[in-house]
């Protein structure tokens, strides 16, 4: 059984804070993958981008991919806050 007291989730006697199970659920979400796979992109040094010292051009579009979506999340929550504080 879970309870929770003072943003804490007790579970089967094992201490979990939600900023754990929130980083859980993160590594699952699109916008982040998309982040950590560019950041691994220009990690692997037998990359030519980064031996050369250039741009990654895969790993620039993934990271403009998830701050489009990142952008449109945040316009669409903006939109439902909106929607909720009229009346309907």
């Amino acid at each position: 059984m879970t309870k929770e007291f003072d943003n804490t989730v007790y579970d089967n006697e094992r201490l979990v804070t939600k900023f754990d199970k929130m980083q859980a659920v993160n590594e699952q979400d699109l916008v982040y993958r998309l982040k950590k796979r560019a950041e691994i992109r220009r990690q692997i040094s037998s990359r030519k981008s980064v031996q050369e010292g250039k741009s990654d051009r895969i790993a620039d579009l993934l990271e403009e991919a998830a701050l489009e979506i990142t952008v449109l999340r945040n316009q669409i929550t903006d939109m439902w806050e909106d929607a909720a504080g009229e009346d309907l």
